[in-house]
């Protein structure tokens, strides 16, 4: 489908973390301070998003809502599109400067090889609710910041510290070096309410088919693993990432 906006501008042609969907993930968008070029809505919606934009000297342009959705990266849009600047990506010495700055342990995530924009955008909504410093993803084979990941992390990503990197192994040494111990998720580890994360941590987060590379498994410090009691052998990539970053929440006091 051709995602044209009024004026016939191919949305699709653009940044796609400069696309944001969602009644929410638009609101947090307003709130982030980011650089907003317009805000297209239906004119069912509820006038308290355009209140806000007006305020903020934003554009708004109110449209039909079929017409808004064919719009939409996946039809879905609730009635709202915002078009912005571009995520602006930070480094790990970002992060860690941040943690620094809460007077905090580094605490990073690390997702290898994610496909599915609702795992990575169900990573960094629970990340950021988890005070941690940064969200880590490859450049390559994996999922970026999409108007899916965006709308499902409920506009997380405009509050949370997200870089993309080259190389995830390199990126793992890199961080050791710095302090920071790293740990991944794999079934036969330690398990993960067993281990001190009371520490500098980056917590490394498999694919969804084939889980933590051997490579990066052997680079970690530590592997953790959540028992399983049913018959099923593993988690869903978010719910198994969010699982242990509450452990390190809960190990933090």
């Amino acid at each position: 489908m051709d995602r044209t906006n009024d004026k016939g501008m191919n949305i699709s042609a653009r940044d796609e973390s400069s696309v944001v969907e969602g009644r929410n993930a638009v609101f947090e968008l307003l709130r982030s301070g980011r650089a907003i070029e317009k805000i297209y809505i239906a004119k069912e919606m509820n006038r308290d998003i355009v209140e806000k934009a007006r305020a903020m000297h934003v554009q708004v342009s109110e449209i039909d809502k079929r017409k808004l959705e064919t719009m939409s990266e996946g039809g879905n849009a609730q009635g709202v599109i915002a078009l912005c600047t571009p995520i602006e990506y930070k480094t790990v010495d970002d992060m860690i400067a941040l943690a620094e700055e809460r007077g905090e342990k580094p605490f990073i995530i690390i997702c290898d090889g994610l496909n599915s924009p609702h795992n990575l955008g169900a990573i960094i909504r629970t990340a950021e609710c988890a005070g941690a410093h940064g969200v880590v993803f490859p450049q390559h084979r994996s999922i970026g910041i999409t108007p899916t990941v965006t709308r499902v992390s409920e506009g997380a990503v405009n509050h949370m510290h997200i870089a993309k990197v080259t190389n995830v192994r390199n990126t793992l040494e890199e961080l050791k070096e710095k302090g920071v111990w790293t740990a991944c998720a794999d079934m036969d580890g330690t398990e993960y309410t067993k281990s001190d994360l009371n520490i500098p941590l980056a917590l490394v987060v498999g694919g969804e088919d084939k889980g933590i590379t051997p490579l990066i498994k052997k680079t970690c410090d530590m592997v953790l693993a959540i028992p399983q009691k049913g018959r099923l052998n593993s988690l869903n990539a978010s719910v198994a990432a969010a699982i242990m970053m509450y452990e390190v929440v809960r190990q933090r006091g």
